[in-house]
């Protein structure tokens, strides 16, 4: 028995209509599948109801895996592939298996000889590059930094320092209720002469991305930007 496709299914990043930040093939291939890997199952069926999908949400299979997934189940998630069956990979927002733990079927379905297909659509880590005007040609994404101030400013300061040397971007993200303390540690931290970007709520009507050196952001009143998903970048 020939053995599945993994197609890894990009979701938008927030409430905003699939068809206007996703291409049509993706929305198709959505719509045609029967299997779902998705990180939270409840929203893999709002994502899946919006498009519409072609068959009854009942008769969809939705596994779950998260950072409450044990290593015990994770064969399990390959079943369906192993079966024969094509599966779509789904995370909550943006891309799956980037700062997301659908890179571990990923990693087994490569284990297995099982067809990995990427597909196209909004990555916040990117978007939030492409915008900022920072190098993109060397730069790290560092997902989440220390959440105590002293360690966090710590880290910043060691960023700012790889970055001068190594004249990257640095990329990181903070649970959005702390983002205000997330940016007071930043113009505390680092040089005047540091860039500093801010883009929140990406591909959303609400948009905003602004970058600035530390000195200019010192200078006026802090964006509102606590509870907004936002990706921080920065550039000595």
């Amino acid at each position: 028995m020939s053995k599945g496709r993994l197609y890894l299914i990009p979701v938008p990043l927030g409430q905003t209509e699939a068809a206007a930040v996703l291409p049509q093939p993706v929305l198709a291939c959505a719509q045609a599948l029967a299997h779902f890997v998705a990180e939270n199952a409840k929203s893999a069926r709002a994502f899946l109801k919006s498009l519409p999908a072609n068959l009854p949400l009942q008769q969809i299979r939705i596994a779950e895996l998260n950072e409450h997934t044990p290593d015990s189940a994770l064969p399990r998630l390959l079943e369906p592939l192993l079966a024969g069956n094509d599966v779509g990979l789904i995370s909550e927002a943006g891309c799956p298996a980037v700062a997301d733990p659908g890179a571990t079927l990923v990693a087994l379905a490569h284990q297995a000889g099982i067809k990995v297909v990427p597909m196209v659509g909004p990555s916040s880590i990117l978007l939030a590059l492409m915008a900022s005007g920072l190098t993109g040609q060397g730069f790290t994404f560092h997902g989440y930094l220390p959440s105590a101030t002293q360690e966090r400013e710590k880290r910043l300061r060691e960023l700012e320092k790889d970055s001068k040397q190594w004249q990257r971007t640095q990329i990181f993200i903070e649970t959005p209720y702390r983002n205000r303390q997330m940016l007071e540690s930043l113009l505390k931290a680092c040089a005047p002469d540091t860039r500093i970007c801010l883009a929140t709520d990406l591909t959303l009507d609400s948009e905003q991305i602004r970058t600035r050196p530390v000195s200019a952001w010192q200078a006026q009143p802090l964006p509102e930007i606590n509870r907004r998903p936002t990706v921080f970048l920065l550039h000595a």
